[in-house]
Parts: structure tokens; C-alpha cells; sequence
């Protein structure tokens, strides 16, 4: 239950809603509480001023009677919860309802208007307002006091009801945050639910989770892409073991005929090493083509490490295309290698070696006799451009986003003959992107092909 999201959700939601509660009603106490003692100080200031302003009128009405005159004040302001005294230095004059016990002392050197607070023992306290009244020269003071009992009521109801409506309000927040949860969330048990569906076998299935939120929306769609990468993932899985079992499954039935021919009878010297040559040709072809299903194994798992080096790029085009002219020249093909200024390039001269060949090897396959094929290298600030033209088949527009794929021919029968697997230009590919570059592509059907390899410094 813990782990669960609705229930961290709403817990959160509780905790958020809890904090700003208890904020609210601690302000709302507050602000309450400065109230009701403003209200009681403005009251009690009006009270003080009116009885000293009645006090110093009778004073003089009744010839300097202070007596009289305190008693008058006192008489004609009559408030309900209000003690008004007229105090002579620390005692009080013509009341007979003497202010809390200790008022006197505390107004001790008291001569302006002010408000103050009095303790008092077993009560809740009072506020005062004093308002001086001078009078046949001595410093009479009007004093007009308040227990704070009412405004320790009013507050104590107001705790009361914070605390009684605070798990009222919990109870519904929380039942509210868990409705709202669990529909929030009903899109992705939608998602879930669709998801424990989807296999190796449906993987063209897509979640739909209708017009939900718009984050849900974006979540859907990354997973329906996500999907559809699995999906191309395991059709190019799919299509690249059935082809290496087919190419496997040629040479292994080449050879296993010509043993069993071999086999079958007794046979002369010759007969046999013709055979031999037959099974040895095809056991080549074979390790060749094991050899690359390996290599791109590893690139697919990262396996492979360059082993990096400084090497002289057009030395090792120069090598290349050595090493290729006794073979266009057995088909009647010119091999040209363009000369270049020294390119020094960091890599891994093995597989850059293996790149140059196959892009050789594969032009020189495609070109009819009395063609060309040539090779050039450019060099700049960027990095290094190797350039394969030929003057070959070409390529048909429809194929040539396919021809780096595994296995992929484009005349599937000439190809056996000459003995390619379709696995050339993929290790091309592999290698070009191991160095950081890129390799494009420029053909036309009937008017040969031109390959651009983009090799950064």
C-alpha cells in the first residue's frame, strides 16, 4: 500500500492541505485576535477621553468639587463590562467601583493618553486607557477599564471551531484527493492493462488511451514509438537470421554434396582434389562469411574496440588500390586512384583498410566490362572525404535507402555468382560511424554510383 502512487499522491496532497490549513488558521487567529483587542482599546480610549472631558466640566460646574464632579463622570458613562475611575495620583476619586487592585501604582508617573495592559491574578488580564484630565492644577487621570475576558471567549470559540472543522476537512480533502487520484491515474492502468498484452508477436500493437491529459498524451505516444522501434527491431532481427541461415544454409549444402558425391564411389586422384577444391573454396566463402556476421554482432553489442593510430590515409587508398587492379583488370575494368597530398588521420587502419576494399570491391562488381572505377581522397579543416565513383548498374531510386541493410541485394542472383553475401556496404556503414562519420550514397540506374565517406579530424 505504500508503494503504491494513488496512495503517495494523496498522502502528499493530505500534507500539502494540512500545512496550508494550519497556516491559514494560525493568520486568521492572529488577525482575529489583534481585532477584537483594537476594538476594546478604541472603545475604551472613547470612554477615557469622554469622562475626563465630563470630569473637567463638572469640576468647574460644581466650584471644585472633584468629588461630585468624578461621581457625575462616572454616572453618565454607563458601559456593560466597563470599570471608568477618575484617579488623584495612584488612588481613584468618586467611584464606587474601584478599578483591578494594582491600577493605581501602575499609572504612577502616567501623564498622556495611552493604553495598557494590567495582569491580574485568577483573571485573564485587562486593558486600560488612560486619558489625562487637568483640573485646578493637578493632573487628575481618566482611566476606562476592560477584562479581557470577552476577547479571550471569542478566541477560545474560534480554536474550537479550527479544531473541530480540521478533520472534517481532512476527512473530505483526503477523499477528494483520492477521487481526483484515481482519476488522474486511470490512464495509465489503461496504459498498464494494454501494455501486459503487447508481445514479441503483436508488437504492431499501439497503446490508445483516448483524449487524456496532455503529459499522459506525450507519455502514450513515447511509448507507442518506443514500440515501433521494437518492432523494426525485431522484423530486421527477424529478417537478418533467416538470411544468414540461407547464406549459411548454400555453402554448407555445396559441401555436403560434394562429399557425399565423393563419398558415394571409389574416385581417381583428380576426382577427389576436384572436389577438394570445391569444399575448400566454399569452407573460405564460409569463414568469410561468418567472419562478418561476427564483426557486426559485436558492433550491434559495442563490443568492438579501435585500436587507434596515426596513419597516412592516402598511403593506405594507394595499398587498396593496388592490391584490387589484378581484379579489375581480369574483368577489363580501369582502376584509377586519384593522387593526393599526404592526409594524416587517427584511427583504426584494420577496419579502415576493410572499408576502402569493400567499397572498392563492390564498385568493381557493378561494373560492367570497359568501365572505370575511381578513387580519390579530399582533405580540409573539417576532415577527410573519401570518394568511390564507378560507372557501373547504378542503383535504382527505390533501393538506395536499403542498400546498407544486411543481406540486401539488389540483383540477388549475379551477386551469389560473384560471391558477395550483401553484407559489405552494411560493414561499411559500421565502420564509417565507429570513426564519427558518414557515408552517402549517389546513383543513377545504367549511369554508375558514387560513394562519399566523411571521416572527421
Amino acid at each position: 500500500m505504500i508503494n503504491s502512487l494513488r496512495f503517495r499522491i494523496t498522502a502528499w496532497y493530505l500534507a500539502f492541505f494540512v500545512l496550508l490549513f494550519t497556516a491559514f488558521g494560525i493568520f486568521l487567529y492572529g488577525v482575529l485576535a489583534a481585532s477584537l483587542e483594537r476594538r476594546l482599546d478604541e472603545a475604551l480610549v472613547s470612554y477615557a477621553a469622554t469622562a475626563a472631558g465630563i470630569f473637567q466640566d463638572e469640576v468647574i460646574e460644581l466650584a471644585g468639587d472633584v468629588d461630585k464632579a468624578a461621581a457625575q463622570a462616572i454616572s453618565e458613562i454607563k458601559q456593560q463590562g466597563a470599570t471608568i475611575a477618575i484617579f488623584d495620583g495612584e488612588q481613584p476619586i468618586g467611584s464606587t467601583l474601584p478599578p483591578p487592585a494594582g491600577l493605581g501604582a501602575t499609572l504612577r508617573g502616567i501623564h498622556s493618553a495611552r493604553v495598557i495592559a494590567i495582569s491580574h491574578a485568577g483573571a485573564n488580564g485587562y486593558r486600560a486607557a488612560v486619558h489625562p484630565a487637568p483640573s485646578l492644577g493637578i493632573n487628575y487621570l481618566a482611566v476606562a477599564v476592560a477584562p479581557l475576558d470577552s476577547v479571550v471567549d471569542n478566541l477560545k470559540l474560534v480554536r474550537r471551531v479550527l479544531l473541530f472543522a480540521l478533520p472534517i476537512l481532512l476527512a473530505i480533502a483526503g477523499l477528494g484527493g483520492y477521487l481526483l487520484t484515481t482519476r488522474g491515474l486511470a490512464p495509465l492502468q489503461s496504459m498498464a492493462s494494454q501494455a501486459h498484452g503487447i508481445s514479441g508477436t503483436n508488437l504492431g500493437k499501439r497503446i490508445d488511451i483516448g483524449n487524456a491529459a496532455g503529459e499522459l498524451m506525450v507519455l502514450s505516444a513515447s511509448f507507442n514509438d518506443l514500440l515501433g522501434r521494437l518492432d523494426q527491431s525485431f522484423e530486421t532481427m527477424r529478417r537478418f537470421v533467416a538470411d544468414a541461415s540461407h547464406e549459411l544454409r548454400t555453402p554448407m549444402a555445396v559441401i555436403q554434396g560434394e562429399a557425399d558425391v565423393a563419398l558415394s564411389q571409389q574416385r581417381s586422384a583428380a576426382e577427389y582434389r576436384e572436389a577438394l577444391a570445391v569444399i575448400l573454396e566454399e569452407s573460405r566463402r564460409l569463414s568469410l562469411l561468418i567472419g562478418d556476421l561476427l564483426n557486426l554482432a559485436r558492433a550491434d553489442a559495442g563490443s568492438v574496440t579501435l585500436r587507434v593510430e596515426e596513419i597516412y590515409l592516402n598511403d593506405l587508398l594507394a595499398d587498396c588500390c593496388r592490391s584490387l587492379e589484378p581484379m579489375a583488370a581480369t574483368r577489363g575494368i580501369r582502376l584509377g586512384c586519384l593522387p593526393a597530398d599526404d592526409a594524416p588521420f587517427r584511427g583504426d587502419e584494420q577496419l579502415l583498410r576493410r572499408l576502402i576494399l569493400n567499397l572498392l570491391d563492390n564498385a568493381i562488381r557493378y561494373t560492367p566490362r570497359g568501365g572505370e572505377v575511381s578513387a580519390s581522397l579530399e582533405t580540409g579543416p573539417a576532415g577527410v572525404r573519401l570518394r568511390i565513383a564507378d560507372t557501373g548498374i547504378g542503383v535504382a531510386p527505390d533501393a538506395i535507402s536499403r542498400i546498407f541493410e544486411r543481406f540486401y541485394r539488389t540483383d540477388l542472383a549475379r551477386s551469389r555468382e560473384d560471391g558477395g553475401f550483401g553484407l559489405g556496404l552494411s560493414i561499411v556503414k559500421w565502420i564509417a560511424e565507429s570513426h564519427r562519420g558518414a557515408v552517402e550514397v549517389e546513383s543513377r540506374p545504367a549511369a554508375g554510383s558514387i560513394f562519399t565517406v566523411s571521416l572527421p579530424r
